[in-house]
């Protein structure tokens, strides 16, 4: 199958700044409650129900976190230069290179998923492709974490953190993605809508959104399918 070439750029991009990315945002998620307070929800729903994926994990920070909050987690992530820092600064965690479209994982074998701001290179038209590998790879009760930006129109970007790149972050409304995941048979349960942050050293110019779904347990999917 022919490589989109969303895939083929938003992997050169990670790759360039790699280094770069992990020195900028290492210390994110301590200024950021709100969004540690859903990561701490979600560990707890995914406690105990078997293996995590953190898909597009980066470099392998909020991997870490959830690590540090009792899950069995492992990373994933398209840009072999982000899985190379991530397996440097985390040396006990385990990362793999992967995409999204085809994960190189059993039917049914995750407890949890978490796309932490990763489907957002993800252009629309394909954006149901990867919610239905999502619920592929989750077990029956499993349940997922997606974080994005909210909004109606794509960000481009040629240069960042010094380094030319070309990435598209297409920020999305909540209720359309929670169609989305309802229409792949992952319900939502929870929603955080997060506005945007004009202080310190972290600063976002466009509301946030975190959304955590459940594939419903062995029985109740029928009942439940759109």
């Amino acid at each position: 199958m022919t490589e989109p070439d969303f895939v083929r750029t938003t992997r050169a991009s990670y790759d360039a700044v790699a280094a770069a990315y992990a020195d900028r945002f290492r210390d994110e998620l301590a200024a950021k409650p709100f969004e540690r307070a859903a990561l701490a929800a979600f560990a707890e729903l995914a406690a105990g129900t078997g293996p995590v994926a953190d898909i597009g994990c980066g470099t392998g920070r909020v991997t870490a976190h959830l690590h540090g909050l009792g899950l069995p987690v492992f990373g994933i992530d398209l840009s072999p230069g982000m899985v190379a820092v991530a397996r440097d600064a985390h040396p006990g965690l385990r990362f793999e290179v992967g995409s999204m479209l085809a994960l190189d994982l059993p039917d049914a074998s995750l407890g949890g998923l978490i796309a932490w701001y990763s489907t957002v290179h993800v252009p629309d038209g394909q954006l149901p492709d990867v919610l239905a590998e999502f619920h592929r790879v989750l077990a029956p009760g499993g349940h997922v974490l997606l974080a994005f930006q909210v909004g109606d129109e794509p960000r481009h970007l040629d240069e960042a953190l010094g380094h030319p790149v070309t990435l598209d972050f297409h920020r999305r409304r909540p209720e359309r993605v929670a169609e989305l995941l309802h229409r792949a048979g992952l319900p939502v349960r929870a929603r955080l809508l997060r506005e945007p942050d004009d202080h310190g050293d972290f600063t976002e110019l466009t509301p946030q959104a975190v959304l955590i779904a459940r594939r419903p347990p062995t029985g109740d999917e029928a009942r439940d399918a759109p």
